[in-house]
């Protein structure tokens, strides 16, 4: 009877065998394909967006189809991109930085549109201008209580009121703590600077680390047995 039921699961484990190896070989697929995939929609759908929105202001003699009978996708990007760089070209000139500051302090006049206005330059200068102002370092502090650890980012040393009114022994760092999986929300702290530990890994790999809760570590470039530098960025030393 036991030698029986034996043999019944051995011959179940036969038949399931190739049904795993069907079922693995259909998830790595859809591992390979689902990110491609995703990123040519992605892709694509902007493209289709921004040649809805652009190609209606562009005159009708200078479309595709009128040279080749053809509508091609992305003519609208390519009209998007050379508008945006000769208005680019214009503002960093005397006449286009005079017209923007004049058109600043006219908006600046109307109570609504110039908090739209304010919010939504400061977003785009945040995400797109190059800014002097990044994160230098990736590092570790303890939160929210002793003993676990987070990944954040140092973001300069405390300055101003903020400095003078801390009381402490010993010079504070402003770091950038970032949530899980959504980076761009998070606390500003003010942690003193010893209980800060800098980390070797860039600033982007600590985001990857971050936005993947986890799943996503850099390749540790120590080599086990050599001494471990301690980075100390610049802002630091100040």
């Amino acid at each position: 009877m036991f030698e029986q039921e034996e043999n019944n699961e051995q011959q179940n484990r036969k038949r399931r065998a190739p049904l795993g190896g069907v079922r693995g070989s259909f998830l790595t697929g859809l591992v390979v394909i689902a990110p491609i995939g995703l990123t040519v929609w992605l892709v694509w759908t902007v493209i289709g967006w921004v040649d809805g929105f652009v190609l209606p202001f562009v005159p009708a003699k200078y479309h595709p189809q009128n040279f080749i009978g053809i509508d091609i996708h992305g003519v609208g990007v390519i009209f998007f991109l050379l508008f945006t760089l000769v208005i680019g070209w214009i503002a960093k000139g005397l006449i286009g930085r005079s017209f923007l500051s004049w058109a600043e302090g006219l908006v600046d006049r109307m109570p609504v549109v110039r908090s739209v206005y304010n919010g939504l330059k400061q977003l785009a200068e945040t995400v797109l201008a190059q800014s002097e102002s990044s994160f230098e370092q990736a590092c570790l502090i303890e939160y929210p209580r002793k003993g676990i650890w987070a990944v954040a980012f140092v973001s300069t040393t405390t300055k101003g009121e903020v400095d003078r009114r801390i009381p402490r022994e010993e010079p504070l760092i402003s770091v950038f703590l970032p949530t899980t999986p959504n980076p761009t929300s998070g606390f500003l702290l003010f942690v003193p600077r010893e209980e800060v530990i800098l980390l070797d890994m860039s600033v982007e790999d600590a985001a990857k680390l971050v936005i993947s809760a986890g799943l996503v570590y850099p390749n540790d470039k120590v080599q086990s047995g050599t001494p471990r530098v301690e980075k100390q960025p610049e802002l630091l030393d100040h």
